[in-house]
C-alpha cells in the first residue's frame, strides 16, 4: 500500500507541475481570459479532488500522521487558490484587466502555487522513503531473518538461552 501511495504522490506532483505549464500557456494565449485559463482551472479542481482522495488513502494505509497532514494541506492550499482568485476579483475587474490591488493580491496565487509544489515534493520524498523502508523490511523477512532478531543484541539473546 505504501508503494501505491508513493506512485499516487508522484502523480500529484506531476499534476502540480502541469498546472504551472497551463498557467503559463494561458497567460500568453491570445484568447479571452476565461477561455485561455479553462484547462488551468479544470486541472485545479482535479488536483483538489485528487488531494482529498490521496489524504483518505494515506489515512486508510496508516501512513504517519505528518504525511497524512501534509497531504491534507495540499487540499487546503488548493482551496485557498480559489479564495485568492475571488478576493483579487473583488478588487475590481474592469473588462479584460484588473486593478493594481487586484493584481497584487492575485500574485499570492502564484506564491501559494509554489508552496503547494513544495509540500507535494515533501510528500513524494517521504512516501518514497517509507516505500523503500517497507520493501527492505519485507526482503529481510523473506531471507529467513527476523528484523527483530538480527544484530548484536539478538546474538546475545540467543547465547543466554
Amino acid at each position: 500500500m505504501r508503494k501505491t501511495f508513493a506512485v499516487l504522490a508522484i502523480l500529484l506532483m506531476l499534476a502540480v507541475v502541469t498546472q504551472f505549464f497551463l498557467a503559463a500557456s494561458g497567460a500568453f494565449d491570445t484568447a479571452p481570459k476565461d477561455e485561455s485559463f479553462q484547462a488551468h482551472r479544470a486541472l485545479g479542481y482535479g488536483i483538489l479532488l485528487f488531494a482529498v482522495v490521496l489524504t483518505l488513502i494515506a489515512a486508510v494505509a496508516r501512513m504517519p500522521g505528518r504525511l497524512i497532514g501534509m497531504t491534507g494541506l495540499v487540499a487546503g492550499l488548493t482551496l485557498v487558490q480559489g479564495v485568492i482568485r475571488a478576493i483579487a476579483s473583488a478588487f475590481g475587474e474592469t473588462g479584460d484587466s484588473t486593478t493594481t490591488a487586484g493584481q497584487l493580491v492575485f500574485g499570492l496565487h502564484a506564491i501559494n502555487g509554489l508552496i503547494i509544489m513544495a509540500v507535494a515534493g515533501m510528500i513524494v520524498r517521504q512516501a518514497r522513503e517509507l516505500s523503500r523502508s517497507a520493501a527492505t523490511t519485507r526482503r529481510a523477512g523473506t531471507d529467513g531473518e527476523d528484523a527483530r532478531a538480527s544484530g548484536p543484541a539478538a546474538g546475545r539473546a540467543r547465547s543466554t538461552s
